[in-house]
C-alpha cells in the first residue's frame, strides 16, 4: 500500500476561490493542493471515495467547520522590508508615532540613556509632517552626548546623523556626495545612496542579528495574515540569513526575494546572487533604486516640489541603468526597480523597453511603487507587460506629505490605483513597511476601495482582492502554483472572521485574519484582535 492520503475539508461559511464575487460551498485540500471546490456534497463523495479506494491506505480526513467566516486564497504583500519590520519589533528605536518635538526628544533621550557606552543608536520614522520639525545635527548631538547617531525618515530616504556620526563615517564639510545622493553636512542630513557612507561605518549586523529580524517579522506577518511576501532589498549578508533560515525549515511563511544589487554609497555592484528556489523561499530577481521616494519629497518629478523646490534625486544615469539591466537579463534575472516620481518612470520605462526590443522573450519585470504615472505611461507599461507594485495604504498614512509636496501639476497622478487596472496592468498590492506603521492587509484593501487620493480612482472589493492574490503570486512569478484555490494548486488560504463583501470598508479593519499555509494541519477557525503595531 501507498502512503494515506490527507484530506481537508472545509466547509460551513463564505468560500471564494478567486477572492471576488463567486463562492461555493466547500473547499477539498488533498496533501496541501486544492482537489475540488464546488458543492459541499460533491466534495464529501470525493473524500469518501478516497477512503474506500483499495490501492491506498485509508485517507486521514479533516473536517473545518468554517463557522461562517470567509476563505479566500492566502494574501501576499507584495512589497514589505521584512527584516526592517522585525528590527522595529525587537531592536530599533520605533519614532513612527512622535507627534510632537518634545515626545521626540523624549524618545531619543530615553534610548541614549538605555544604550550601553558606545553603541550606536539607530531609530527609524521620523515625519516631519506629523512630527512639525526635521531632526538637526546639533539638535542630535544634545539628545545624545558622546554617542554616534543615526535616525532614518518614515521613507527611508532621508537619514538624520549627528556629528559623531558623520565624524565615524569620514565625512566632513569638504566630503563629496556619492552619485545618486546628497550631503548636507551642516544640517546632518543625508539622502539616497549618501545614506550608505554612514551605514557603511556602523558596525555590521551579525547573521543572528539578521535572523532575528527576519522571523521577527515575518511572524508578525504571519499574524496580520499573510501566507507570503517579497523582500524588496536583499544584500548578501541578509540572503544568506534567509537561506539559512529555509535550510532549517523556520520560515512561516513563502517569501520572495529582490537581490539589491548596487548598495547605497558606492558604484560597485555585489556580484549576481545564486538564483534559490524551494517551497518556501525564492530568488531570481534583482533590484534598483531609480529614484527617492514621494512622500519626502525626493521621488524623481519634471515639475519643482512645493516648499522644497527641488525636482527629487534620480540615481542612475540612462545608460548606466540600462547596462547594469541588461546584465542582469543576459543571466535571466526578473528585474525588480524602485520608480515613484514621473521622470524616474520615464527613464526606467526607457529601459524596459530597450531590454523588450533586444529580448522580446525575457523576463518579465516589475516596477514598485509607480507612483506618479501618466497616461502614457500606463500604456507603455501595458505594452511591455509590466507588473505595478503600488500601495494602498500609502493614500491613508502618507496623505499629509503628499498634500505639502506634491505640485499641483502632479496632482492628478498619485496612485492611480483603477487606472493602473484599466490599462490592462497586472497589479499586486502591498505595505512597504516599514515605512507604514499600518501592515494590515484590511487596512490596505480600505485604502484602495475607499481612499483614493484622486477622484474616481478607487477600485473595487474584487479587484483590491485580487491584487493581494493573485497579484502577488503574478509578480512572484508563482501563478501557476498558487494566488488562486483552483484545483491543482497550493492551498494556501487566508480566514477573515466575515465575509467582506458584506460590510462597509469603514468595518474591514476591525476584523482579524489567520493565514493557514498548505503544509500546515489546519485547525477551526481562531480569531484574535487585530494587531496594530509592527
Amino acid at each position: 500500500m501507498t502512503t494515506a492520503a490527507k484530506y481537508v475539508l472545509y466547509y460551513g461559511g463564505v468560500v471564494r476561490p478567486y477572492a471576488d464575487e463567486r463562492t461555493v460551498e466547500a473547499l477539498l485540500v488533498e496533501d496541501g493542493k486544492v482537489r475540488y471546490a464546488g458543492e459541499l456534497a460533491a466534495a464529501q463523495a470525493i473524500a469518501e471515495a478516497a477512503m474506500q479506494n483499495a490501492e491506498v491506505q485509508p485517507a486521514e480526513v479533516h473536517a473545518v467547520d468554517l463557522q461562517g467566516c470567509l476563505l479566500i486564497p492566502g494574501l501576499t504583500d507584495a512589497h514589505v522590508h521584512v527584516w526592517k519590520v522585525g528590527q522595529l519589533r525587537t531592536t530599533m528605536l520605533d519614532l513612527r508615532e512622535a507627534a510632537s518635538p518634545e515626545e521626540f526628544n523624549r524618545l531619543v533621550q530615553e534610548r541614549h540613556a538605555a544604550l550601553p557606552e558606545g553603541a550606536w543608536l539607530w531609530g527609524r520614522g521620523w515625519n516631519e509632517a506629523k512630527l512639525g520639525l526635521i531632526p538637526t545635527r546639533r539638535q542630535l548631538d544634545a539628545l545624545a552626548p558622546g554617542r554616534p547617531v543615526l535616525l532614518t525618515r518614515t521613507c527611508a530616504h532621508i537619514h538624520a546623523v549627528n556629528s559623531l556620526a558623520l565624524e565615524r563615517a569620514g565625512i566632513d564639510a569638504t566630503t563629496p556626495a556619492p552619485s545618486g545622493g546628497e550631503i548636507q553636512f551642516d544640517s546632518g542630513l543625508l539622502t539616497e545612496t549618501a545614506y550608505g557612507l554612514v551605514f557603511q561605518a556602523m558596525p555590521a549586523p551579525s547573521q543572528q542579528d539578521y535572523e532575528t529580524w527576519v522571523l521577527a517579522g515575518l511572524n508578525y506577518l504571519k499574524s496580520l495574515g499573510f501566507t507570503s511576501a517579497t523582500d524588496p532589498a536583499v544584500d548578501p549578508p541578509l540572503y544568506a540569513a534567509y537561506r539559512a533560515l529555509d535550510a532549517a525549515g523556520k520560515l512561516p511563511i513563502r517569501v520572495n526575494l529582490l537581490y539589491i544589487w548596487r548598495p547605497d554609497g558606492g558604484s560597485q555592484t555585489y556580484p549576481l546572487p545564486e538564483k534559490h528556489f524551494s517551497a518556501m523561499l525564492r530568488c531570481d530577481s534583482v533590484k534598483f533604486f531609480t529614484d527617492g521616494g514621494l512622500s519626502g519629497a525626493t521621488a524623481a518629478v519634471s515639475v519643482p516640489y512645493k516648499e522644497t523646490g527641488s525636482q527629487g534625486v534620480l540615481r542612475f544615469e540612462d545608460e548606466d541603468l540600462y547596462q547594469l539591466a541588461r546584465e542582469a537579463y543576459l543571466a535571466d534575472f526578473h528585474i525588480a526597480a524602485h520608480a515613484i516620481g514621473d521622470t524616474a518612470l520615464t527613464q526606467l520605462l526607457g529601459v524596459y523597453g530597450r531590454l523588450q526590443a533586444e529580448f522580446p522573450a525575457g523576463p518579465r519585470n516589475r516596477i514598485e511603487h509607480f507612483g506618479l504615472p501618466s497616461a502614457a505611461h500606463l500604456a507603455l507599461a501595458r505594452q511591455l507587460k509590466v507588473i505595478a507594485v503600488p500601495q494602498p495604504v500609502f493614500l491613508h498614512e502618507l496623505r499629509l506629505n503628499y498634500q505639502r509636496y506634491i505640485p499641483d501639476e502632479l496632482s492628478g497622478q498619485v496612485f492611480p490605483l483603477r487606472a493602473m487596472l484599466d490599462a490592462g496592468l497586472d497589479v499586486a498590492f502591498s505595505s512597504d513597511g516599514p515605512v507604514v506603521k499600518e501592515l494590515r492587509p484590511l487596512c490596505g484593501l480600505k485604502a484602495a476601495v475607499a481612499e483614493a487620493y484622486v477622484p474616481g480612482e478607487n477600485v473595487t472589493l474584487a479587484q483590491a482582492l485580487r491584487a493581494y492574490t493573485w497579484g502577488g503570486a503574478v509578480a512572484t512569478g508563482v501563478q501557476h502554483t498558487r494566488g488562486t484555490l483552483e484545483p491543482g494548486l497550493l492551498a494556501d488560504i487566508s480566514l477573515i472572521e466575515r465575509d467582506l463583501f458584506d460590510l462597509p470598508p469603514d468595518a474591514w479593519p476591525a476584523l482579524s485574519v489567520q493565514a493557514i499555509l498548505a503544509s500546515e494541519h489546519p485547525q477551526p477557525p481562531q480569531f484574535h484582535s487585530p494587531q496594530v503595531t509592527p
